[in-house]
């Protein structure tokens, strides 16, 4: 799944690490100075929860032979740590090899940002209410139209049109995540929109433009706060706003529901991450405090370990930033809207196998 940004992203720009730990950040290791650093043992106090793990593993062994012959065995020892108890002091005896993440303030404290499937209504014919469309990919001879030129008609008459919804914020959310769930409410079908390509045209972020303007506060930006602005605006003042951003995604309707990452896996929710593919190659597995925040988008105090996969990419997602899969639907849009959160993290290897040595750049 290609995201051109994820929601924190789309919403305040890239988050610096500070001192203060309202965000989870822990301050507890370092100074590391490498995005990978080789470490004897992982120390951690944090609650674990690996539940989700075997389901996606399961995938990545089912869908990707290539992937499978590489991962494999690190895999099913991960599954035998588990099963005999998960003490973290037992890695080395299963003969896994760690890595710490550096951090982007060289004490451990990785930025974790959050993603999801939005859930959008659209009907197959447009009317007074469905009239603003979802695209196909179109053939361009150079560069595709930008947004502005696609919204003043540039691609109608094209039979590009894959459905048409009542929202234009919603469709361009969709875009933002580069995939997403449909429901035509016409014949009460649901479909998985999956990422077909982009107009070729820069992103800019309308939570910044947002901010800049005086619209909305830096400290009280999210994805609520942004539809609750547009909620408030005319047709024409919400179509400004998003022209800011001249890029525009495409899609491509899929027969099945699956959503699919970039390594071509089926995403699990809470269990696969985007990452920087130059230090966390597709299928690697990262043993991570992923901190847990509260309904008002808040960290509440918390971290939980847990084993996560790459499987998935972004333009935005580089070196100690990882972003997290949310799911499915409102809830995990709200949830991933907030999250912009600090956690330590370990990436796993196995000796004597394709993944030891999991502090070598690939």
């Amino acid at each position: 799944m290609f995201r051109k940004a994820t929601i924190a992203l789309l919403i305040m720009g890239l988050v610096g690490c500070a001192k203060p730990t309202d965000r989870g950040q822990q301050y507890l290791d370092g100074e590391f100075d490498q995005v990978l650093n080789q470490v004897s043992v992982v120390e951690s106090d944090k609650p674990k929860d690996f539940s989700e793990f075997s389901n996606q593993m399961e995938k990545v062994i089912e869908r990707s032979p290539s992937m499978a012959a590489n991962y494999q065995a690190l895999y099913r020892q991960i599954e035998n740590w588990v099963a005999a108890g998960s003490e973290l002091s037992d890695l080395g005896n299963y003969g896994i090899d760690v890595a710490q993440m550096g951090g982007g303030d060289g004490y451990g404290n990785v930025m974790f940002t959050g993603y999801f499937s939005p859930v959008i209504e659209l009907r197959h014919q447009p009317d007074e209410k469905y009239r603003y469309p979802v695209y196909g990919m179109p053939e361009c001879e150079e560069k595709c139209p930008s947004r502005a030129e696609i919204y003043a008609g540039a691609l109608e008459g094209k039979g590009l049109e894959l459905g048409y919804s009542a929202s234009m914020l919603d469709v361009f959310m969709m875009e933002v995540q580069g995939s997403g769930f449909v429901h035509f409410d016409d014949n009460d079908q649901l479909q998985y929109f999956a990422y077909k390509g982009k107009n070729g045209h820069r992103y800019v972020s309308i939570g910044r433009i947002l901010i800049e303007r005086g619209e909305v506060p830096r400290e009280k930006m999210s994805l609520r706060a942004i539809d609750e602005w547009v909620s408030q605006q005319d047709e024409e003042t919400v179509r400004e706003l998003l022209e800011q951003n001249p890029s525009y995604v495409f899609f491509k309707p899929q027969d099945n529901l699956d959503v699919m990452g970039t390594a071509g896996i089926p995403l699990q929710a809470h269990a696969s991450v985007a990452a920087d593919r130059d230090y966390l190659p597709m299928g690697s597995v990262l043993l991570a405090e992923v901190p847990q925040l509260d309904e008002a988008g808040n960290w509440n105090g918390k971290h939980v370990l847990k084993l996560l996969m790459a499987l998935d990419t972004g333009g935005a997602v580089k070196k100690n930033h990882l972003d997290l899969y949310h799911g499915m639907g409102a809830q995990a849009g709200v949830d991933a809207g907030h999250y912009k959160h600090f956690g330590r993290v370990w990436k796993l290897g196995l000796q004597g196998s394709q993944t030891e040595q999991p502090w070598a750049t690939p």
